[in-house]
């Protein structure tokens, strides 16, 4: 058990180092998670995540009295890793993040029991919560981005939480992540995009077009710790501009979207741009000249 706790540590460090040091309060929650005072002892979470995270534990518990995998709908990253924070240190439930892929950002979490879940770590296809979808069509004269797909596709009834990431794929359309059971529904309901025809069909896991990340490490100083001046110097665009990009509600902190320029950033945030990829504030040093030695790590 104690190597499957350090695994899921691994996969939550992974995520972002700013929820893996949530650790600490892990002991506290293990206790309170399954008594009538579980919100008490989700004050660390963000008010804004504390229902979701709620939830997770629910279904956490109907998974350890089953021997059965129990899916939570598709959950964005910071309620993913405060969950994952939440649950480390219990022994009768464990859970395993899967988007589809391995950089998925939208995650769906399997909740079982060691001897359920620990199988399918080596191999996350195996599990029947995430299916691909196909949604082609010709977009060379009416082209899609991100918002279209998923605009036509909750237009079709249903709700966000059912869905994952989108991967655009240009002129040809998109390849989709989805709830298994919704499938037969878009691939009836879901036939158009913008003014454009699509058909839709299942497609395996193994066929999705997921470039591999690229990593590289930036070290810029800077004057203050503005999310204008750190996301231009990581994305290496002019602060007007990214100001521009920030007003436009393009700049993502933490995945959530922010519209001003002088909110400030720490270590372990991170920053994501709308087709600029996401940077991550690894560490922030003060110099001797009282500015900021900012060390950062863009995914690109």
């Amino acid at each position: 058990m104690r190597s499957l706790a350090h695994k899921s540590l691994r996969s939550l460090a992974s995520v972002s180092p700013k929820y893996y040091t949530r650790y600490c309060h892990c002991n506290t929650l293990t206790s309170a998670v399954k008594g009538p005072g579980t919100d008490a002892v989700l004050t660390w979470v963000d008010p804004a995540n504390r229902r979701d995270v709620a939830r997770v534990l629910e279904i956490a518990e109907r998974a350890a009295q089953r021997w059965d995998v129990v899916w939570t709908d598709f959950l964005p990253p910071p309620i993913v890793a405060d969950s994952m924070v939440a649950l480390t240190g219990r022994t009768d439930v464990v859970c395993l993040p899967w988007g589809g892929y391995a950089q998925a950002e939208r995650c769906r979490l399997a909740l079982g029991r060691e001897d359920l879940i620990e199988p399918l770590r080596a191999d996350p296809q195996q599990l029947d919560g995430v299916a691909a979808m196909q949604v082609k069509g010709n977009f060379m004269f009416d082209p899609a981005k991100h918002p279209d797909f998923l605009g036509a596709i909750v237009g079709t009834g249903v709700v966000r939480e059912k869905i994952g990431d989108i991967l655009v794929q240009g002129e040809s359309g998109a390849q989709i992540l989805v709830d298994p059971e919704l499938v037969e529904h878009f691939e009836m309901s879901l036939v158009q995009v913008r003014t454009v025809p699509v058909e839709v069909h299942r497609i395996p896991l193994s066929e999705l077009s997921v470039r591999p990340p690229r990593q590289e490490e930036i070290s810029s100083v800077e004057a203050s710790l503005r999310l204008d001046a750190i996301a231009s110097a990581g994305f290496r665009v002019s602060r007007t501009k990214m100001g521009d990009f920030i007003k436009a509600g393009d700049v993502r902190l933490n995945w959530r979207s922010v519209s001003k320029t002088a909110v400030e950033v720490k270590a372990g945030d991170v920053i994501s741009c709308s087709g600029k990829g996401r940077l991550e504030v690894r560490a922030i040093e003060v110099t001797r000249k009282e500015k900021y030695l900012v060390t950062l790590l863009r995914y690109v």
